[in-house]
């Protein structure tokens, strides 16, 4: 075998080197940007790991805020709890910092240093030597910066810290090792007074005594009868497993769309080695003739189709290798979802991954290669060394195509697995595959239809009469564009239709003129709250016809999901200020009613016209005593939120501060009385906070700023699918061109008969026309069933959100009349090759 491999079929490679390049290349792209996005998306979920772990520590329980911050004095009614061994205060503050290239936030943690080796060890500050002073951890306007935040201030001596409208100068005494985004360090009084924040704390961390249940512990702290309100007590943050859980949907669904390439690669390894069997169907007779069984055949293809994939593989690593280290360079850890956003992570290699994706591309390659090996296999020796021989690919019936696409829409009523629609990838690839074999039944049935109607015209006849007789080869040669441009068709309807739902959901949820938040970037438990006395004032301003308030809480409802936003606002009827999907149920007297978005259903359980005890539960810290055992909801509907793939509850305004004793806000939503009055209402809203540094747009900035944040998400997306469109037109021209080399005879038989080479070249020319057009009418009708399937079946099943079917005609016209021109041209300069070939020599075959 090896001796054939090295001679017969190195021979085939030598003399059409660019057909099989054509191949290695579109398994090489397809295990590339697989294996990138693995890496890329591995490699952020790993620092993240590594900077919650560093920031976290390594306590047993975790005191905290629901939002914001409580009173110190709970600190030492902590430490001296019988079963703790050490106790942790923590004063964690979302600020900013000023750099070359605009305001970035920075995380400030006021800790206390000595209680730091044992419970954070990464964040123990290390003096620089221009600092190092036993009381350089101690001292007041220093702070001590992890990686991130060197990188971010270019080893700045001093920086300035944004607290609302002020700055504070402080001096960088050294470093810490904690990983992740900027954060610096500082000791806790000094955090204090910095940032006007005495006698506050963000969380404290536990260390128990060897025995101490935690659970035990927790109940009997909160059972305390003066337990303050609004503080819970719970094992430490497990974000990284939240993150790791809700981004695994993104993560999955990015592989399949960058294995998609590889996909269409297949269908090239397939058209390739299809071809390459057919031109060499009498060499492998004569092979058989000589000795050379139907198994030994088989496997030398396969071999064929293996070294391909080899070769292919191989370089994809390397370049995935290559282009996941230059993406993390240039663009961090976020490949558009904003699961890790801000992360700067360096390259976690995997020989495993490498192993698994390295194995798919040479699956891809034997794949594409087995149908072409079994045809060499069944090839009759005696009958093809005399020409009698079919040297195209076995006519199957439509039996085949109609189980496989059955099958296919079969499971997609198949529930996801651990929150993936791996049915629904696998009914997605049933499809493409049970179109793509019914392609020469269609060409036929197509074709059989028009030809009557062009009786008359020779040339067009002709070229009409051999794409019809030889469907099964342009079956063959346009399979890979069919896949491509089907999957590219699926995907350009998809994100079409998402991003108009996400229009119309912005026009229902932005109705004001004005909408205010404070400008400090802040984190989850450090918000900025607007006084009940700010908002009476904001309504009480010229040009201001009414305003709303909004509070914005997250609330754990489950350990291993991250928190779900609850937007408390003003409701008045839910169907006009919600995006409802289905119809509001009046609320049972005695309840409170709540408005879930879709993933709270999918994620948590939430059920219309029931009521929500896991809501019940996470709510009562936040109720006051009175109400924290009586109070009981009920889910009155369910709206769409494109904004919170972790889920947002809806309730009034009114009965959370009646609850909660908790008149704050987060964001105000102003109606003006002239549009033009927003400038003088901007300025006379910051004259009523001076110590807040406020931040103002309208509904048609917010708009535009997050239709910009949606197209940067899917930019990734389009650059597979465009990948993928590329393979598929370079595997019609190898095709087309392998083709028509295969035709020296035929085409010398047409001079002989009289036609011109121009006449030669149109009949090819028409050929391609008829064979693109049909691969792209095709490309277009699994396309758009594919797209049914992403969008109201993996979607809801990954991301648990809905969306409105909405096809773009323009752009799907345009993407298949560029697929229909570029196989006429590459038909068109084969056969142009072809024809320049003289005549008499190209049949002396035949003499």
């Amino acid at each position: 075998m090896l001796s054939l491999l090295c001679t017969f079929s190195w021979q085939e490679l030598r003399q059409h080197p660019w057909r099989h390049g054509a191949a290695v290349l579109a398994v090489m792209l397809g295990v590339a940007l697989a294996f990138a996005v693995h890496l890329i998306n591995n490699s952020a979920l790993d620092e993240f790991a590594q900077a919650a772990r560093s920031v976290g520590g390594q306590s047993d329980l975790e005191l905290r805020a629901v939002q914001g911050s409580f009173d110190e004095a709970l600190f030492a009614r902590v430490a001296r709890t019988p079963g703790v061994a050490l106790a942790a205060p923590v004063l964690d503050i979302g600020s900013a910092i000023q750099t070359p290239q605009g305001l970035r936030p920075l995380r400030v943690l006021g800790v206390d240093a000595l209680v730091l080796p044992a419970l954070a060890p990464d964040l123990m500050p290390q003096p620089s030597a221009a600092h190092a002073s036993r009381w350089a951890l101690l001292s007041p306007g220093q702070v001590f910066l992890n990686p991130a935040a060197q990188r971010l201030t270019a080893a700045a001596p001093t920086l300035q810290l944004q607290s609302g409208r002020q700055w504070h100068s402080v001096v960088v005494a050294g470093s810490v090792r904690a990983s992740g985004p900027a954060l610096a360090v500082m000791d806790i009084g000094a955090a204090q007074e910095l940032f006007d924040r005495q006698g506050q704390l963000s969380r404290i961390d536990l260390r128990l005594q060897p025995g101490v249940s935690r659970e035990a512990l927790a109940r009997t702290l909160q059972a305390a009868p003066d337990w303050p309100q609004g503080v819970t007590v719970a094992v430490p943050d497990n974000s990284p497993a939240q993150i790791g859980n809700l981004s695994r949907a993104y993560r999955v669904n990015l592989t399949v769309l960058a294995l998609m390439a590889l996909f269409t690669g297949a269908f090239l390894v397939f058209s390739v080695l299809s071809l390459s069997v057919a031109k060499r169907a009498q060499q492998f007779a004569l092979l058989g003739v000589l000795g050379l069984g139907a198994r030994a055949r088989l496997a030398l293809v396969l071999w064929e189709s293996l070294a391909l994939g080899l070769v292919g593989s191989g370089a994809g690593l390397a370049l995935g290798t290559a282009l996941a280290a230059l993406a993390l360079r240039l663009l961090g850890g976020d490949l558009g979802g904003g699961f890790f956003a801000g992360a700067a992570p360096d390259l976690q290699f995997s020989a495993g991954a490498a192993l698994v994706y390295g194995a798919l591309g040479v699956a891809a390659a034997l794949a594409g290669g087995w149908w072409p090996a079994r045809r060499a296999q069944q090839l009759p020796p005696a009958q093809t060394l005399k020409g009698l021989g079919s040297q195209g690919p076995q006519r199957s019936g439509p039996g085949l195509s109609l189980v496989l696409i059955v099958a296919g829409a079969a499971l997609t009523q198949a529930p996801p697995v651990a929150g993936i629609p791996l049915a629904a990838y696998v009914a997605i690839g049933l499809l493409l595959v049970g179109g793509i074999t019914a392609l020469p039944g269609l060409i036929g049935l197509l074709l059989g239809q028009l030809a009557p109607r062009l009786a008359r015209q020779t040339l067009p006849l002709l070229a009409l009469e051999r794409a019809r007789r030889q469907r099964d080869t342009a079956a063959v040669a346009v399979s890979g564009v069919v896949a491509s441009l089907s999957l590219a068709v699926a995907l350009t309807v998809m994100v079409a239709s998402f991003r108009d739902s996400v229009s119309q959901w912005l026009d229902q949820l932005l109705p004001a003129d004005l909408y205010v938040r404070s400008a400090v970037l802040s984190s989850s438990h450090d918000p900025v709250f607007f006084s009940p006395q700010l908002v009476e004032a904001a309504t009480q301003l010229p040009g201001v016809r009414q305003v709303q308030a909004q509070r914005w809480v997250p609330l754990p409802l489950q350990a291993s999901l991250p928190p779900v936003a609850l937007l408390a606002r003003e409701l008045g009827d839910p169907a006009r200020s919600l995006p409802l999907t289905t119809t509001a149920l009046p609320v049972p007297p005695g309840q409170i009613g709540l408005f879930v978005s879709e993933a709270v259903v999918d994620l948590h359980g939430a059920r219309v016209g029931q009521p929500f005890p896991l809501f019940d539960q996470a709510f009562r810290p936040l109720a006051r005593k009175e109400y924290a055992s009586s109070a009981t909801f009920f889910v009155a509907g369910v709206w769409r939120d494109y904004a919170r793939q972790s889920g947002a509850i809806a309730m009034d305004l009114a009965a959370f501060q009646r609850l909660t004793g908790d008149g704050r806000t987060n964001d105000l939503a102003l109606w003006l009385t002239q549009p033009d009055t927003a400038p003088a209402v901007q300025q006379a809203l910051q004259a009523l906070a001076p110590e807040l540094a406020l931040e103002f747009g309208s509904a048609a900035q917010i708009r535009a700023r997050s239709l910009k944040i949606f197209d940067r998400s899917f930019a990734v997306t389009t650059w597979l699918q465009a990948v993928a469109i590329a393979i598929g037109l370079f595997g019609v021209a190898a095709s087309f061109s392998a083709q028509v080399l295969a035709r020296r005879k035929e085409f010398g038989l047409l001079a002989h008969l009289g036609l011109t080479r121009r006449q030669i070249q149109t009949v090819v020319a028409l050929e391609g026309l008829a064979w693109t057009t049909l691969g792209a009418l095709a490309g277009l009708g699994l396309g758009l069933l594919v797209s049914v399937v992403l969008v109201h079946v993996v979607n809801p099943q990954s991301f648990h959100w809905t969306m409105t079917l909405m096809v773009p005609w323009l752009k799907l016209l345009a993407l298949c009349l560029a697929v229909v021109l570029a196989g006429t041209v590459t038909a068109w300069l084969a056969a142009r090759a072809a024809a320049a070939q003289d005549a008499v020599l190209a049949v002396k075959e035949d003499w």
